[in-house]
């Protein structure tokens, strides 16, 4: 498949797949987005390498899954090692350009693109410390913020996205009438990154897109069950440790907290629609492939649970989108894919040749994937891995076919059905009569993660974690420190508790 074409890149940040119209979500307004997978593919099935935003970012990045790089939480970045696309392009002769949130680790590093424009990285180069102390977690009272801070308003990261969104026009618009060109004065193909933070918290929407939902037909997310936190003592720990729900006063509160999300996402969408209308208004629309995408979801209190970190479907997985040349419209592809995908795809538009490392990455372009939807890929295995604040142990999910699998390492593991079952509320790992299927996609792990082993992978992320508190002071000391919820935009300062 010859494509030469451009790329835009489009990420949200925390956006569940589940908070779409196009995904099938009755109430979020999302018409932008909509539009877009009517001109081409949606993926229903598509994850993040890790439901976290530094290590998801990096995954993203480089192609690789996060034990190998071991970008493992929100405080140990990428800092441009292995390489990855953003260094692979401008070398290759590609203009490649980010604009936004990147979450790497400072801009002095080696991170790649021809220009970065109003770049977001983690605060300080430091991060976010007490998501690596484990296994002995803390309580995370931080986590107080987010339900103290619901709106409507305007916020930094509010006003951070409009930027983005300006700053993406503009370099469209400019593009389009001067393109880049090589030494010889050929046009070149180019690659733009558009990277937002919202919807990610602070739950506070703009008013004119709170106006959009009405609290009183939001419905309050599924409950937890108390009698499986019981039987989970590894479930036990993450909740004694992320306290978000334990901070909103009653379920009015946790629906505005909803309603503000919901608000978000439109939001979100109403400034991706400024970019594809602006993209539409050059000559290079034609000739342009836009992915669509977030680092990970957000569980938004089912469960308990708010924020990322889990591997259910509301956290691990994340929409994906992808239009441009010879892409059929309105097609919905169902095999598993990853964000991990993304790369290959890249090469895949740009028609660049895959060199022999490229190949040892895990991830496959997904335009192979729509040719071949019904044959090789049918089973496809999906790997996501979690190594960060409230796991006590690394937490592993196979997705193949209709199963995910769910590896606490050390703990009894989870096997949902998400056919029969799409809201996981049924584990099936203690049935008898999915032993063989709980037997396979453990087969499954193990193969994709030899020669280590979970075990030997959550040793390696503990120590690296443990090593880098005692390089900022240790447990005792980070602990006593005002912790961080959320990173600062350009400019801006963080937000301590």
């Amino acid at each position: 498949m010859s494509l030469s074409s451009n790329v835009v890149v489009i990420m949200t940040d925390q956006h569940s797949p589940k908070m779409l119209s196009c995904y099938g979500h009755p109430q979020v307004k999302t018409p932008n987005l909509d539009s877009l997978a009517d001109s081409g593919v949606r993926f229903t099935s598509a994850y993040t390498p890790s439901p976290l935003c530094v290590p998801a970012r990096a995954s993203f990045a480089t192609g690789r899954y996060v034990h190998e790089i071991g970008c493992w939480d929100n405080a140990i970045a990428w800092a441009g090692q292995p390489e990855g696309w953003p260094q692979k392009l401008p070398s290759a002769g590609h203009e490649t350009v980010s604009i936004g949130k990147l979450h790497f680790r400072s801009e002095e590093d080696p991170i790649g693109f021809s220009q970065r424009i109003l770049p977001m990285h983690i605060a300080d180069g430091v991060g976010e410390l007490s998501g690596s102390i484990r296994p002995d977690l803390p309580r995370r009272t931080q986590g107080r913020k987010l339900a103290e801070d619901i709106g409507p308003g305007e916020t930094s990261y509010t006003a951070y996205d409009r930027n983005i969104t300006n700053e993406a026009i503009s370099w469209i618009t400019k593009t389009s009438n001067s393109p880049p060109r090589d030494e010889e004065g050929n046009t070149i193909s180019w690659v733009l990154y558009i990277s937002y933070i919202c919807p990610h918290f602070p739950l506070s929407a703009p008013i004119e897109f709170y106006d959009l939902y009405d609290l009183n037909s939001i419905v309050i997310p599924k409950p937890y069950d108390p009698e499986h936190i019981k039987r989970y003592p590894w479930w036990e720990a993450f909740h004694n440790s992320i306290l978000f729900d334990e901070y909103f006063k009653d379920d009015l509160h946790r629906r505005k907290a909803i309603a503000n999300y919901y608000g978000l996402v439109s939001f979100a969408d109403d400034n991706i629609g400024k970019v594809i209308n602006a993209l539409k208004n050059t000559n290079s629309y034609k000739n342009t492939h836009i992915f669509y995408t977030s680092d990970h979801g957000d569980n938004l209190g089912a469960r308990k649970i708010w924020g990322k970190g889990t591997m259910h479907e509301e956290s691990a997985g994340v929409p994906l989108i992808v239009s441009g040349p010879k892409i059929k419209e309105k097609s919905t592809i169902n095999t598993p894919v990853s964000l991990l995908d993304i790369y290959p795809s890249i090469l895949d538009s740009l028609n660049l040749a895959t060199s022999e490392r490229d190949n040892e990455l895990p991830g496959s372009s997904l335009f192979k994937i729509v040719e071949n939807k019904s044959q090789e890929f049918s089973e496809r295995e999906i790997l996501s891995e979690y190594h960060a604040a409230g796991a006590t142990s690394g937490v592993f999910m196979i997705r193949k076919g209709v199963w995910k699998y769910i590896h606490y390492t050390g703990y009894h593991s989870e096997l949902f059905n998400l056919e029969d079952d799409p809201e996981e509320l049924k584990n099936l790992s203690h049935k008898k009569e999915y032993a063989n299927i709980l037997k396979d996609l453990m087969e499954v792990l193990y193969n994709k993660l030899k020669p280590e082993t979970p075990e030997s992978i959550d040793t390696r992320a503990k120590l690296d974690q443990a090593n880098y508190i005692e390089e900022h002071g240790g447990r005792d000391f980070v602990l006593t420190q005002a912790q961080i919820h959320g990173s600062p935009v350009p400019g801006g300062e963080s937000t301590r508790v």
